[in-house]
């Protein structure tokens, strides 16, 4: 939330029901920007992108199931964030207790802190120091400026990181059935009508779908 932005919502005295609409709009129109980069969004529709393609399945399960399971689980994960904005900045907001900037202010602070949780510090110090900046001493010197964008790398190299450990059993599968298509003389053989039935009968007999989603739930701690 940019200062700007911030004082346009506040002081409703000097500032204009039209424009306090056009910044209501402004940030209507970001939601999903913020929904995608500030939550836990990216980590898991990385993730389970990756199972798609480990598995080789083309099509099963659709990108839409994939996207909606993805928004189930940062739903369930960002409940914790949700409940104290709306605690902390919502409800005093409709109640009159504070302006539109104050509410901003106070809603920012469970956001930024639950993705400074995610982040490395090794992120957050790239960006300060392609800002030129000093590191900050507290959580609450950090602006989300550099905490969106540090956050958005931590959540990708965690991803990627989780990715590889799902993708490797599979890896192992589609080689060993490759080389025991190439030793019997079945070259002409696809290797993956062979491998994509093992690969989905080892992802049920171990209850792929549980390890891999309490893997997700347990990354965010």
């Amino acid at each position: 939330m940019t200062p700007d932005l911030a004082g346009a919502l506040g002081g409703s005295a000097g500032v204009a029901p039209q424009l306090k609409v056009l910044a209501i709009l402004t940030l209507l129109s970001l939601l999903p920007a913020i929904i995608l980069t500030m939550t836990s969004f990216t980590r898991v529709a990385v993730v389970l992108s990756f199972v798609k393609q480990g598995l080789g399945a083309q099509q099963a399960p659709p990108s839409q199931v994939l996207v909606g399971i993805a928004l189930c689980i940062t739903a369930f994960t960002m409940a914790p964030v949700t409940s104290a904005i709306a605690k902390d900045a919502y409800e005093p907001f409709v109640a009159g207790k504070i302006n539109e900037t104050e509410a901003i202010e106070r809603g920012v602070v469970p956001l930024r802190a639950f993705m400074l949780r995610q982040t490395r510090e090794a992120d957050l110090a790239l960006f300060y120091d392609a800002a030129k900046a000093p590191m900050p001493r507290t959580e609450e010197e950090v602006s989300m400026r550099m905490a969106a964008p540090a956050f958005v790398v931590s959540e990708l190299t965690t991803a990627f990181q989780m990715g590889v450990m799902v993708l490797l059993p599979f890896l192992v599968i589609d080689l060993v059935v490759a080389a025991v298509l190439m030793a019997l003389g079945m070259m002409m053989m696809p290797p993956q009508s062979i491998s994509l039935p093992l690969k989905l009968l080892l992802f049920v007999a171990v209850d792929g779908w549980h390890l891999l989603v309490g893997s997700l739930l347990r990354s965010f701690g």
